[in-house]
C-alpha cells in the first residue's frame, strides 16, 4: 500500500535506477514498519524540472500510504533525503517531499480496496 514515486530531472544509468529503486522500497518499508511486499516505488528521471530559479539537479518525491503515521513524517523525509543524496547525489535543500494519508476505501488493489 504505500506508493513512493521520485521525480527528478537527472538521468540515471540502469544500475543506479535500479540500486535506488530497491533502497527506496526497502526504506519506505522499514521507515513504515510495513510489508516490503506492498510497497511500490516510481522513478521518473530526466524531467523537465526547475526549482528556487535553477535547474541544477532537484529530486520531488510523493510518499502516499494507508496510516501514515504524521509523527514520523520529519523522520521519513531525513531517511529519503539523506538516501537520495548518498545514491544520487541531490542535496536535501534540493528535494520537495509530499506526504498523503490515504483512506482505505479510497486506495485499491487486486480487484478490491484495503
Amino acid at each position: 500500500m504505500p506508493f513512493v514515486k521520485l521525480q527528478t530531472n537527472i538521468e540515471l544509468d540502469e544500475t543506479l535506477r535500479k540500486q535506488l529503486l530497491k533502497q527506496v522500497s526497502s526504506l519506505t518499508a522499514s521507515q513504515l514498519n510495513k510489508p516490503e511486499n506492498y510497497v511500490m516505488v516510481v522513478i521518473e528521471e530526466s524531467c523537465s524540472m526547475l526549482f528556487a530559479g535553477t535547474t541544477e539537479p532537484l529530486c520531488y518525491v510523493e510518499l502516499k500510504s494507508i496510516s501514515l503515521p504524521e509523527n514520523k513524517t520529519s523522520t521519513i523525509s531525513g531517511a529519503l533525503c539523506e538516501l537520495i543524496k548518498t545514491t544520487v547525489g541531490i542535496n536535501p535543500d534540493r528535494v520537495y517531499i509530499e506526504f498523503a494519508d490515504a483512506q482505505r476505501s479510497m486506495w485499491g488493489w487486486n480487484s478490491a480496496t484495503f
